[in-house]
């Protein structure tokens, strides 16, 4: 399948002036910040530094993941679906390069920008299925080949990603600034200072199990065992608590929480008693890790491999417009997850005992210092991989690879490649 030149579809969408303002700002590395450094702006900054960084931020994010988007396969940006997606981009980058020269010192501009960035948010509500629904088109309409559908799966990582992070800085901003701010909230934006992991468990569980009732009429217990309460600073015993944005834990614990029960019925459906899912919590110096353990039968180690595959899943697809929540089936659940898990430098990670149950391990950041937002950069290296070919095979089973499948975050944020380029401020 051929790969289309850099520009072909930008130029239709963007005018003279946006398409240099576009290669402009993708020179720039994105610039990854801790939720320490959310949390100390959030006390701090003013509407107007929240602005004048955020102005230059997020053209530089969205610049980067437009570029690759047109490394994608000229074939994948014809489908209807992904046309749409990269209207909304284009628009959104225009929308928002509008303020470039704007003064931080004028409310008209603070409170414009404010709902520009409400607008974008609202715009790209629907990325995620937009998106899904491209690669189905595709699918339907063209036969994907290996190096194909291998390009499209490290795109979606890194593209998703760069959603997750924009949504984070955008809901930053107008949760703090917006004319109807909370200021009463103990929370400095999305972030939690004392996310209460147990609750945030419990109510992903109990979600979780309404779904599993009303689709096979029961749903398993739930045990939480280990570090549940630790003692504070005065020695008190409290519940265990993280600096942390609790609707992106709600989401990765949701969504492990809907595959254990499902798993688990549909194994033990002609028991009377189903097994319970087992939860483990436990915080040391570096990280706080939550495993969700259920006896669901397992996975076949030739089948784990693929979990982490886009579009991939175990469940019969549902309708991309469902009368109801499905319980599984869009194979979006899982690697989604980790990326929310991996966004702050955690991540996720499963082990199937074909026959018996799955663990899976989510992996937090417990300092927020070393919690950095990890990024995608639009560069050579991310350049070459659309056009890599296919390895001869150095094994006698062409499958193996002895390298992680996926991409891996690098095990400290000064790791990664990075452009020999001034960032924007």
């Amino acid at each position: 399948m051929r790969f289309t030149p850099t520009v072909r579809n930008l130029n239709k969408l963007l005018d003279l002036k946006s398409l240099k303002m576009l290669d402009h700002y993708s020179q720039f590395n994105p610039s990854p910040l801790t939720i320490k450094q959310f949390m100390e702006f959030g006390r701090t900054a003013t509407e107007e530094e929240s602005f004048t960084f955020l102005r230059k931020e997020i053209p530089v994010r969205l610049s980067n993941i437009m570029k690759e988007i047109n490394l994608l396969p000229g074939n994948l940006l014809q489908m209807p679906s992904v046309l749409i997606l990269q209207d909304w981009y284009a628009q959104s980058f225009r929308d928002l390069v509008e303020f470039e020269s704007s003064s931080p010192n004028s409310r008209v501009n603070l409170v414009q920008f404010c709902q520009t960035l409400k607008t974008v948010q609202t715009r790209h509500t629907n990325v995620v299925q937009t998106m899904a629904q491209g690669v189905l088109e595709l699918k339907e309409s063209h036969t994907v080949d290996h190096q194909t559908d291998m390009a499209i799966q490290y795109f979606l990582d890194r593209f998703y990603m760069s959603r997750i992070s924009m949504r984070m800085l955008i809901h930053q901003h107008t949760l703090l600034f917006e004319p109807n701010a909370d200021k009463d909230t103990p929370r400095i934006g999305m972030i939690d200072p004392h996310c209460k992991v147990k609750s945030v468990i419990m109510e992903a569980f109990q979600n979780a199990a309404f779904l599993c009732e009303e689709y096979y009429d029961c749903a398993p217990d739930i045990e939480i065992k280990g570090q549940t309460l630790v003692k504070n600073a005065k020695g008190k015993k409290v519940g265990l608590e993280l600096v942390y944005p609790p609707p992106h834990l709600y989401h990765i614990l949701f969504e492990l929480f809907k595959n254990s029960m499902r798993a688990t019925v549909e194994t033990h459906s002609k028991s009377h008693e189903l097994p319970e899912i087992e939860v483990l919590v436990a915080k040391g110096e570096h990280d706080v890790s939550i495993r969700v353990s259920d006896q669901g039968g397992g996975i076949p180690r030739h089948i784990t491999d693929h979990l982490f595959h886009y579009l991939f899943s175990t469940a019969p697809r549902p309708s991309m417009t469902p009368t109801k929540a499905p319980l599984a089936g869009y194979g979006y659940g899982l690697p989604l997850s980790r990326l929310y898990a991996r966004y702050f430098h955690g991540d996720l990670i499963l082990n199937s005992y074909d026959g018996y149950g799955t663990d899976a391990v989510v992996y937090l950041k417990a300092l927020t210092h070393e919690a950095t937002e990890l990024l995608p950069v639009f560069n050579k290296t991310s350049t070459k991989q659309y056009k890599s070919s296919i390895p001869t095979a150095d094994w006698t089973d062409p499958t193996f690879s002895g390298s992680s499948r996926g991409f891996t975050p690098p095990t400290s944020p000064g790791s990664s490649s990075r452009k020999v380029v001034t960032t924007a401020v």
